[in-house]
């Protein structure tokens, strides 16, 4: 009988599959607004910026992080002036719907300011109970307009699956920073004693270093963070205000340094905190991780190990130096291999130390120790390792038969030599001026 009625057949086909396009429709309008991303329920300005100022100008956001090791809150890194920030607010913005929960933040100003009127900061903020936010503004009030205030995403908030070894954090590249042949050197250092990851905070270098960080770059050990601090605040280039009274210190570098901490929270099992012209170089060990197992054998409490920092004055050269490192004599910067006494330590001065830390176990971190951690610091004996700090002398009129010879960077010597190399002639290839 249906071939009598074909209209009713042609209309029942169009009503079905009208059914069909509605509710397809539908569906991916649904899976659309469910894949959308979160930020775009939360009002305020996205930012992805390493250094954020508030419009009080007496505060700098670098980034916030989830920190449940003891409470669960948000803990964000930050310059503020010390006596200026007295009040700042939380706005955390719910992931499903967008609703903001506001909350007083602790400012806790990093102990070790050195008379700075700037310093790292903490902003601890507890988070709501029942949910949790993956983005949030700061305020100096808990009442405004949130859709001005910049928007954060909550890093470490879902860890990454596996950890490399170790991460080098260098704090901070500035001056147009130029000794090239002493970083290459350092960066083939550090992967022969096993880093996987050196991250750089960096303000300013040449082109010719700039260079140098695009191979390592594009090679993927190094990772750069963008340091601007000086477009917002008058940096001193020394560690105390006395001696250079500007806003912050030595660029911030604090800062940078618990910021890398918290970067690499949850991708490192360890964390190297050093400048660039330093190597923690083992004596006892071939290498970090043979040297790490050994200590944390020995000292299962241990969440940072202090290296002693000895000082190899660039000034002096070693009379037996034999190597053929002539093709590096065009490369601006200190040849380390060059440069094998050290000065002896100075009674009544304290010798500063870097550290390998478990970056799980810090919660504040200064240049030379941690301020507040959930291990125990240790200090590691000359003899297992030392800091080869190869740059101008400390005691400029010590005579040179008061220096230590200490060869330790020449058992190296093959590898390095033959990897720097390498690395020079990539480099320099279309750099005539250096050829």
């Amino acid at each position: 009988m249906s071939w009598k009625k074909p209209h009713l057949v042609v209309a029942v086909c169009i009503a079905t599959c009208a059914s069909i396009v509605t509710l397809s429709y539908f569906q991916r309008a649904k899976l659309s607004s469910m894949s959308m991303p979160e930020v775009k329920l939360c009002r305020g300005i996205p930012t992805n910026n390493t250094i954020t100022p508030l419009k009080d100008n007496r505060t700098f956001i670098i980034a916030p992080y989830f920190d449940n090791r003891k409470i669960k809150m948000t803990r964000v890194i930050a310059i503020a002036h010390h006596k200026d920030v007295k009040e700042l607010y939380c706005w955390f913005c719910h992931p499903a719907n967008g609703q903001t929960y506001i909350t007083k933040a602790e400012i806790d100003v990093h102990s070790d300011r050195f008379d700075f009127p700037y310093g790292a900061t903490d902003l601890k903020c507890l988070e709501p109970e029942d949910w949790e936010p993956r983005y949030v503004s700061i305020h100096w009030a808990p009442t405004g307009d949130i859709d001005q205030l910049p928007l954060f995403e909550i890093r470490n908030r879902d860890p990454e699956g596996s950890l490399v070894e170790f991460t080098v954090c260098i704090s901070t590249m500035f001056g147009e920073y130029n000794n090239v042949l002493q970083f290459v050197q350092s960066m083939e250092m550090y992967k022969i004693l096993g880093v996987s990851k050196v991250v750089i905070y960096k303000n300013s270098c040449s082109p010719l270093m700039e260079k140098v960080l695009d191979y390592y770059i594009a090679e993927g050990i190094v990772e750069i963070i963008p340091w601007p601090i000086d477009s917002y605040l008058k940096v001193s280039t020394y560690w105390h205000h006395s001696m250079d009274p500007k806003d912050i210190g030595y660029y911030g570098q604090i800062t940078a340094l618990n910021d890398c901490i918290y970067r690499n929270m949850y991708r490192s099992k360890y964390v190297l905190l050093n400048d660039a012209d330093e190597i923690i170089l083992p004596g006892k060990y071939p290498d970090w991780k043979t040297m790490i197992q050994n200590l944390e054998q020995q000292h299962p409490e241990a969440g940072v190990f202090l290296f002693e920092n000895h000082v190899f004055p660039k000034t002096v050269f070693t009379l037996t130096y034999q190597f053929n490192t002539s093709s590096w004599n065009t490369i601006p910067g200190v040849n380390i291999l060059q440069h094998v006494l050290r000065e002896p330590e100075q009674k009544h001065v304290v010798n500063p130390r870097k550290m390998i830390i478990d970056p799980r176990k810090v919660v504040q971190t200064s240049v030379h120790s941690v301020l507040q951690a959930y291990g125990v610091s240790i200090h590691i004996p000359v003899g297992v390792a030392v800091v080869y700090h190869c740059r101008a002398p400390l005691q400029e009129n010590l005579s040179r038969l008061l220096l230590i010879k200490d060869t330790t960077v020449w058992r190296y010597n093959m590898s390095l030599i033959g990897n720097v190399s390498k690395v020079l002639q990539e480099i320099v290839r279309d750099t005539g001026e250096y050829s």
